[in-house]
């Protein structure tokens, strides 16, 4: 209502003027330009284990930070957490239940269930992937991915069929 009452206004002003109004729609929405750096989610969970502030997470306050996540979760104090509590971990500590890592990719006994040293083990592992610059720290920078193949807002034009353009119109033959 109060859109209309504005235009109507301006509508009765431009008309005392003399002046033309013009209108116009707001433009198109375009999709956003995709990114080229991304975050894993347990490259994230891994940032936040930065507990003195300096920028870098070194492997004490990994194990520190690993151990309270588990803790979180583990309120019975059991020392495992089944698949289901590892989904609770996953949505609460890496931001969705299905994230990676998988518990399956944890629990390398395959006993159903992931303890904290199945856990810390498997941080570990990812702690030496990111350290691409073996100083036994992590940095911010470390922890980012790059995506070099091609996208665009529909994500990876890689194996994507070209798009082809329609083909023109048949041309109607005359009768003689």
């Amino acid at each position: 209502m109060i859109g209309s009452v504005m235009l109507a206004l301006a509508l009765q002003v431009a008309a005392q003027e003399g002046g033309d109004v013009v209108v116009r729609a707001p433009l198109p929405g375009t999709p956003q330009t995709p990114a080229t750096m991304v975050v894993e989610p347990a490259a994230m969970l891994i940032a936040t284990f930065d507990t003195n502030g300096d920028g870098l997470v070194d492997r004490t306050e990994l194990i520190e930070g690993v151990r309270h996540t588990f803790e979180a979760i583990d309120t019975a104090r059991t020392g495992q957490l089944r698949y289901i509590a590892f989904a609770d971990w996953a949505e609460r500590w890496l931001g969705d239940r299905n994230a990676l890592p998988s518990p399956f990719e944890v629990d390398r006994d395959q006993d159903d269930q992931v303890s904290l040293d199945e856990l810390q083990d498997h941080f570990s592992r990812l702690f030496a992937r990111y350290d691409r610059n073996g100083d036994r720290q992590i940095s911010r920078a470390e922890l980012l991915t790059y995506r070099t193949a091609p996208i665009d807002a529909k994500g990876p034009t890689a194996g994507r069929p070209p798009v082809k353009p329609p083909a023109p119109p048949a041309k109607k033959r005359r009768s003689r």
